[in-house]
């Protein structure tokens, strides 16, 4: 069973409805007794970095996802649920994040239309697990303003480009992020999905 963890932001249906699709059950909770007796974890969210971490705060979620972390269990967070996973935030102030992946959280500074919002193709840094069966160059759909700065090359699988490259999937052991919409990401996006249900059930 995957939970994904329900703190009013995002549209949490449609990870819901994408990982049924592939064959495998999930649970939309806030209930942290719910979501302990999961497999696996995803963190959904779009919007203001601000508001989800107050979200986060206000359900009582922050110490029972660091403490899920510190246990070896795998934490999917997904497009503003990434960007929470990092250190801090520059979104219209500074904020702490989670802390999971070292980095900060940037606005876009380039002369392409911000948010940046469309497909784009993904390019390399490393093997993973994660990427298994997705080639350099696929095409997966972004919505977004912000973007991630990694302190660590290394914990970035793929990038992409949009005016400059930044990470759009990260792995530090088992937490993952992917800055796009893997439901939303046609046969990509569902072998993302497929590879991170195969890896944590």
């Amino acid at each position: 069973m995957i939970g994904i963890i329900d703190y009013d932001i995002g549209n949490l249906a449609n990870v819901h409805n994408a990982i049924a699709a592939l064959g495998y059950q999930s649970i939309i909770s806030p209930d942290k007794d719910v979501l302990k007796n999961c497999d696996a974890l995803i963190l959904p969210g779009v919007g203001a970095f601000e508001d989800g971490i107050a979200a986060l705060k206000n359900r009582e979620l922050i110490a029972f996802l660091d403490d899920w972390v510190k246990k070896d269990n795998f934490l999917l967070g997904i497009c503003l649920g990434m960007q929470l996973l990092f250190d801090k935030s520059y979104e219209n102030g500074v904020w702490s994040g989670l802390g999971y992946l070292p980095g900060d959280i940037m606005r876009f500074e380039t002369e392409l239309k911000v948010p940046h919002m469309g497909w784009n193709s993904l390019i390399k840094n490393r093997d993973d697990r994660i990427i298994d069966d997705i080639q350099e160059g696929e095409y997966v759909y972004f919505v977004h303003s912000y973007y991630a700065v990694e302190k660590n090359a290394t914990d970035v699988v793929f990038y992409t480009e949009y005016g400059i490259r930044f990470p759009a999937v990260v792995r530090r052991g088992n937490v993952i992020g992917m800055q796009f919409h893997p439901e939303k990401s046609a046969a990509t996006g569902k072998k993302l999905l497929k590879n991170y249900l195969e890896m944590t059930i």
